[in-house]
This record gives structure tokens, sequence and C-alpha cells, in this order.
């Protein structure tokens, strides 16, 4: 059971890192002067991505809260 902090901790810092990944993408996508229909094709899969990285988040903090009420 000491083990699932720390796997929680790595799981939410992965989760974080694809966060920042999606804000950068989006950050490029705006930049690179691409018409409507590109842009929002970008957006669109920068948007599942996001929504993917805030569930690993999610799932690693939900480890590390069962770790703590376990220890």
């Amino acid at each position: 059971m000491d083990m699932l902090v720390p796997a929680g901790a790595v799981i939410t810092v992965l989760g974080l890192l694809g966060l920042i990944y999606c804000i950068i993408e989006v950050a490029r996508a705006k930049r690179a002067g691409l018409d409507e229909d590109a842009l929002r094709a970008r957006l669109q899969k920068a948007v599942a991505l996001n929504l993917g990285a805030l569930a690993v988040s999610a799932l690693g903090l939900m480890i590390v809260i069962v770790g703590v009420f376990l220890a």
C-alpha cells in the first residue's frame, strides 16, 4: 500500500504533462494561421487529448487519496 502514493503522483504528473502538451499544441495551431476547417480539426484533436490527460490526472489523484487513506 505504500507504493500507491508515489505511483499516483507519477500518474498525476503524466496527466499534467499531457495538459501542458495540449496548451502548447493549441498555441501552435493558432499561430500557424490555418484556415477555419483545418484549425477546427486540430483543435478537436487537442480537445480529445485534453480530456484524456485530465482523466489520467484525476485517476492519479484518486490513487494518491486512496493510498493516503489506507496508509
